[in-house]
């Protein structure tokens, strides 16, 4: 006869980590958009340790916060389970994208970077602007019917010739 204290350790050995679980499901690490945008955050990371001293708390700050931001509401948006909180959050990092495209801007017009590590990242970011565009609309074509509100046609001008709410 087996012992339980034998039985419960071989079935440990049988159970899942919550890391294998976890990879069964999709996550936010699983989407595309993430995944270019992740090496995109790093690509600006790296210009923002390359700036001079001078732009320490400047812009390479400015920078590095626009990059996290890219990243993290992707993240955030993606843990919501209502579409537009979805789609709010995915628009928020297109905004900190947009944000890392002026900063490069800057980095031309002050001469940080040579022009064609300008047009590299530019072409990068411009990847990761197509894929959140391209996820905004996967989110807004697959709401479930649950979670549109749909009313019927109905007037809500007032009719001069109904006496039903007359006083």
């Amino acid at each position: 006869m087996k012992r339980i204290g034998e039985i419960v350790n071989r079935e440990s050995l049988h159970r899942e980590s919550p890391l294998e679980r976890r990879r069964k499901t999709s996550t936010f690490e699983d989407l595309e958009v993430y995944q270019v945008a992740r090496e995109f955050r790093k690509a600006m990371y790296r210009v923002a340790k390359d700036l001079p001293e001078i732009e320490k708390f400047g812009l390479a700050s400015q920078i590095r916060r626009a990059a996290v931001s890219l990243t993290n509401n992707i993240a955030e948006g993606h843990g919501r389970y209502h579409y537009l909180d979805q789609i709010k959050f995915t628009l928020q990092s297109r905004g900190s994208l947009e944000e890392l495209v002026d900063d490069l801007n800057i980095c031309e017009d002050q001469q940080y970077l040579v022009g064609k590590q300008i047009i590299a990242l530019k072409e990068q970011g411009w990847r990761v602007r197509q894929l959140i565009d391209g996820y905004i609309r996967y989110l807004r074509q697959h709401t479930t019917p649950a979670t549109r509100v749909k009313e019927d046609d109905f007037s809500y001008v007032d009719d001069p010739d109904d006496s039903r709410f007359s006083m």
